[in-house]
Parts: structure tokens; C-alpha cells; sequence
């Protein structure tokens, strides 16, 4: 591996893994399923998952990425063969790159929809000022095949013109600029909506006791949840964790990346909840929340309408810098494949865009499409990833860390002193894959 696929400084690994974990599934994702599944307890379960499956996870994909210092899927098969185990576990990487390409894919089209939301915001568009209009302006964007198909590509060449050049020049330069830039947008946000009549039930809502059920659906998506914000399971962990600097603790760097994912989902929260309440609308509101609901509540607050283009300017940043990590696990095995960094981001390119279709045309097209289960199209295109395959990856992740790869390499890899090792290696070993195991049998028997 040279020098320009190696990210040059502790810093920009931390940059790089957070552009992976923080985007849309913090912004756009985590306040509609919150919503959804009743507040406070659901936000719970995502953090206790956060910590006692996604954390573990993150930690072992980064280090079976630093220990194979290659693609994915070498890095699987050369550790395999030096453990004297199967080549075939290389069949791993292939589950979670599946799982990535389909998170992209849809994920640019949601993008896309941002595209167009951040235009229309800086127009100060009259359709905002009211429920009706802004419901009517999103049922004719999602209608017109043309133009979500149009913010689809878009967001995909944005993407893959990135990804096109080599990890220090390309990945890590637009992580080390955006990032720093998301926080400052995200906390003027906070700061601003912290004044609103709604903060102190959108505490609450997050933070307090709302007599909230519990059901193996909630806890599903959970976990999902945690999967998905954390980018565990999709291999793209793994990826980065070939490039990582030799001298860098992963311990610290996982602790700090899910510090800021967790402080994103909860500023999001409670910007978006102050909101909401504020204007007594419903949290329930469902992924129409971000381009119905918020849109029209800040354009009647004071200055909403400068914040507004502010909070859509944030998700594009916010997408564009984790659609790039998501697809490193597939640019980085098609660059390998054909010798070329630029012909791996356009095949990623090709492949994602082809795909996206399914999700962009499902509101329109194929609008009337329901499934068996009684979910849209679109629904149970996110579901798959995102509450399944994710975690299932990460299942074999844990189990491949902890029964495939000597304790002693691991260890290697976690530089850390022995008791913090031996804990870890116990969640790793013993308590994550078994918890990961139960829930996602559970929710295949017992959800909805």
C-alpha cells in the first residue's frame, strides 16, 4: 500500500471514520424513526446498542482492516489463511459490500431530494409557508420521475468525482473541511432553536419518561439504527482501517467517533423536536419530517428563512461526506481489480446509480406498490440493509474477530493495556454476537 492510500494523521482517520458514521441516517433517518417509535425509549435502546454491539464492531472492523492492510475481502482471506481457516471467509466483505451499495443507492436519492430542498430554500420559495403547499411541492417533486431521478445522479457524480482520487487527496481533504463546517452549522442550529417554547418538550420527548411500550420491533430498529449511523457492517470500517496510521489508537479513535455520532443525533433531536413541538405539530410525521414539517415551522419563526437554507446545507454536507466513505469498501475492490482508482469509481458509480432507480421510482412508477408485509417499496428497500444485513455482517465481523483470528493479533491491534483488551475481546468474544444473534431471529419471529 503507498503513501497516498494511507490517511496521513491520527486527526484525519478520526475525520474519515466520522464522515463515514455521521450523515443522513443522524440528520435525516434518526428524527422521523424516533417519531415513530415513541421518544425517549427508543433513544435508549440506540445508545445501549450504540455501545454493546456497534462499538465492538467498529473496533474489530478496523482492526482486521489494519491487521490485512488491503480491500476488505483480501484483508478476510489473508487473515483466514494465516489462522488456518478457509479462504472462504473472504465471503464476508461480500455481504457487507452488498449492504453498502444498496444504503448508497438509496441514500442518493434521499440526497437528491436534499439537492433540490437546498435550492428551492435559498429561493425562500412561497410553497413553505404552509402545510399544504410544502406537502403539494414534495408530492410533485417525488411524482416527477424526471427530477428525482435528476438529484439522484447529481448526488451520485458528486460522489463518485471524490472517490475518483486517491484517499489523501480526496477523501481526506473533503473530510478535514466539511466536517469541522457541519459541527459549526449543527451548533448555530442548537443555539438558535434553544429558545423556541418547544425545547424544553423536545428534552423531554428525548430524555424523558413517555410511557413508551416495548416490542421487538422497536428493538430491531434500534439496533438497526445503531448499525446504520455507526456504518458498521458495511465493511467501509474496515476499509479505512487498512489506511490507518500505525501509531494511532483504535480504542480512542472509535470512543471519539461515536461521541460525535451520538452528539450529532442528539443536537439533530432537539433542533428538530424544538421545532415541531413549538409549532405543535406531531414527532410521528414519518421521513416526510424533514422537507414538510421543519420547512414550513421555520419559515414562519423569526430569521427562519436565512436558518433554512443553514439546515439543508448541513445535510448536504452531512451526505456527501458519508455517501464517499459508504462506497470506499466497492471503489477500493473494483480499483484493485482494474489497476485504477478512476475506473473503480465509475464502475461504483454505474452499479450505484442502476440500482438507485428502484428507490427513486418507487414513488412515482411504482407508487402503487405495496409489498406482502404492507410496506411501500421504499420502506422495505431501506429495511433490508439497514435492519439486516448490516448486523448480520457485523455478527460474522464479531465472530470472525473472536473465534478466526488469534486473540494475540488482535490484541496486537488494540495497543491497549490488558484489562481494557480482555473487555473488549469478552464483547467481541462472548456477549455482542450473541445479543446481535437473539434480536435479529427475534425480529424475523415476533415484528411486525
Amino acid at each position: 500500500m503507498t503513501d497516498q492510500q494511507r490517511i496521513s494523521s491520527n486527526r484525519a482517520f478520526i475525520m474519515a471514520i466520522a464522515g463515514a458514521a455521521i450523515g443522513l441516517g443522524n440528520i435525516w433517518r434518526f428524527p422521523y424513526v424516533v417519531g415513530e417509535n415513541g421518544g425517549s425509549l427508543f433513544f435508549l435502546g440506540y445508545l445501549f446498542f450504540v455501545v454493546v454491539m456497534g462499538l465492538p464492531v467498529m473496533v474489530a472492523e478496523i482492526a482486521l482492516g489494519r491487521a490485512g492492510r488491503a480491500a476488505p475481502a483480501d484483508s478476510f482471506r489473508q487473515l483466514a489463511v494465516a489462522n488456518g481457516r478457509s479462504r472462504h471467509w473472504s465471503k464476508i466483505a461480500g455481504i457487507g459490500t452488498v449492504a453498502s451499495v444498496l444504503i448508497l443507492s438509496f441514500y442518493s436519492v434521499v440526497a437528491g431530494w436534499v439537492l433540490f430542498y437546498f435550492g428551492h430554500s435559498l429561493t425562500m420559495d412561497a410553497s413553505m409557508a404552509s402545510m399544504e403547499g410544502a406537502q403539494q411541492q414534495l408530492n410533485d417533486f417525488l411524482s416527477s420521475p424526471w427530477q428525482v431521478i435528476a438529484g439522484h445522479t447529481l448526488f451520485v457524480v458528486m460522489t463518485m468525482a471524490v472517490s475518483a482520487r486517491q484517499v489523501s487527496s480526496g477523501i481526506e481533504r473533503l473530510n478535514n473541511q466539511l466536517m469541522p463546517l457541519m459541527y459549526v452549522i449543527l451548533v448555530v442550529l442548537v443555539v438558535y432553536t434553544a429558545g423556541f417554547p418547544g425545547f424544553s418538550d423536545a428534552l423531554h420527548y428525548l430524555f424523558g419518561a413517555n410511557g413508551e411500550s416495548i416490542n421487538w420491533t422497536l428493538i430491531t430498529e434500534a439496533m438497526g439504527h445503531a448499525f446504520f449511523t455507526l456504518a458498521v457492517g458495511a465493511c467501509c470500517l474496515m476499509a479505512y482501517g487498512a489506511y490507518m496510521p500505525e501509531n494511532q489508537s483504535i480504542l480512542k479513535a472509535v470512543g471519539m467517533v461515536a461521541f460525535m455520532d451520538v452528539l450529532v443525533a442528539v443536537m439533530v433531536g432537539l433542533a428538530s423536536f424544538s421545532v415541531v413541538f413549538s409549532e405543535g405539530m406531531m414527532p410521528d410525521s414519518g421521513p416526510g419530517l424533514m422537507f414538510v414539517a421543519l420547512p414550513v415551522a421555520l419559515h414562519h419563526l423569526p430569521m427562519g428563512i436565512w436558518i433554512l437554507p443553514l439546515f439543508f446545507l448541513l445535510l448536504v454536507f452531512a451526505a456527501w461526506t458519508s455517501s464517499i466513505n459508504i462506497a470506499e469498501p466497492l471503489v477500493a475492490l473494483l480499483s484493485r481489480l482494474f489497476q485504477s482508482r478512476i475506473k473503480g469509481a465509475l464502475l461504483t458509480g454505474i452499479v450505484v446509480w442502476g440500482l438507485g432507480l428502484i428507490p427513486a421510482l418507487s414513488f412515482n412508477v411504482f407508487g402503487g406498490v405495496t409489498l406482502p408485509s404492507g410496506r411501500s417499496l421504499f420502506d422495505a428497500y431501506t429495511a433490508l440493509p439497514t435492519t439486516f444485513l448490516l448486523p448480520v455482517t457485523g455478527f460474522f465481523i464479531l465472530i470472525f474477530s473472536g473465534y478466526v483470528v488469534s486473540k494475540q493479533c488482535f490484541f496486537t491491534e488494540l495497543r491497549t493495556s490488558i484489562l481494557m483488551g480482555k473487555i473488549i475481546w469478552g464483547l467481541v468474544r462472548y456477549i455482542s454476537p450473541v445479543l446481535v444473534f437473539i434480536i435479529l431471529v427475534s425480529g424475523i419471529f415476533f415484528g411486525r
